[in-house]
This record gives C-alpha cells, structure tokens and sequence, in this order.
C-alpha cells in the first residue's frame, strides 16, 4: 500500500508543478499547515479522499487520475461493477472504494465506505473539506460526530451536511459498517 501512496503523491506533485502551483498555495487552498501538504506530496502521510478531492478540483483533473494515474475518459456514464472500484485506503479507520474514477468532470465523488468496529473504544480522528457530503448507510450501525453533535445512524438512515465542519464516523455494537458517500 505504501507504493501506491508514493504513486498518489509523485503524481500529485508533477502535476502541481505543471500547473505552476506552489506548495504553499496547495496548503493555503486546503486549509491545511504546508508541513502537512509537504508530508502528502513526500508520502509520509495518508491523503484523505476529501483532500484528495479538492487537490483534484484545485488541479482542475478528475480524482481518477490522481488515483490511477490514467486519464478519465466516460462522458455519457460509466459502470462499476460489485467490488471493482478503485480501492482509496487514505485514512486508517475507513476503507473507500470509488465509484465513479472513469467519469470525467464529476460534479462530486461517491465512494462506498466501510468502517471496522474500533478496539480500543477512542473517539475517532475527524477531518473536515470544503463542500458538501451525504451519507446513507448500508450496512451496519454508525456513530456520526459532526461539529459538537453525535448522530446514531442506521441502516437505510441518511444525512446531508456541510463538509467544513469536523466530522467522522464510528462503527456501532462491534460491527462492521459500511455507507455510500457523495463528496461534493
């Protein structure tokens, strides 16, 4: 997994340059410290999908580019089959699949997300990203914590919420969890 996070990162960072961003713009527009985006870009850090996605938005590329390395070309729509979407593990407590990476100009990403039961009972790490997301849950029991709420949700149960404010999800009643997102 480290190598396709160092692929992640060198494409990044070509394509940055190519674009004759700086790195400190890139860390300005995300909101985030430099010395974290320079951590990205060397492959130290995981990237988060959401930041993913706007590095994406700020390249002015589809997000299937910087996770395949290769252009996106479905314009009318595209298929992704039960289990065959690009695998983004970007942060440790969530598993992403995407669902879309060939479609080119997405107005937003959908990923299914599966999230493991925590062992050591922790709050777990929240992020935030410019946008919108919605969340609708397949499989499982989630704990949203958003802002300074914390949502119960279960199957079938939806929510739609402003992305810049700190949010994450726990798996519930040690099961795994699973929900479909849509980052717009």
């Amino acid at each position: 997994m480290k190598e396709k996070m160092r692929e992640i990162a060198l494409r990044i960072s070509e394509l940055r340059e190519l674009s004759e961003i700086g790195a400190e713009e890139m860390a300005q527009y995300l909101n985030i410290p430099i010395e974290t985006y320079k951590q990205y870009e060397d492959g130290i850090y995981d990237i988060p999908a959401s930041i993913l996605y706007e590095i994406a938005h700020k390249l002015n590329v589809d997000m299937g580019l910087l996770l395949t390395g290769e252009e996106t070309r479905m314009h009318i729509f595209t298929v992704t089959r039960k289990g065959k979407g690009v695998k983004v593990d970007r942060r440790k407590q969530y598993k992403y699949e995407n669902l879309a990476e060939k479609f080119i100009h997405k107005k937003a990403e959908p990923f299914v997300v599966t999230v493991e039961p925590r062992a050591d009972g922790s709050k777990p790490s929240t992020n935030s990203h410019p946008g919108q997301e919605f969340n609708y849950v397949i499989m499982g029991s989630l704990k949203l914590y958003i802002h300074e709420n914390e949502i119960i949700l279960e199957k079938g149960d939806s929510v739609f919420f402003d992305s810049t404010y700190e949010h994450a999800m726990e798996a519930l009643n040690n099961k795994t969890a699973k929900f479909l997102a849509i980052v717009m």
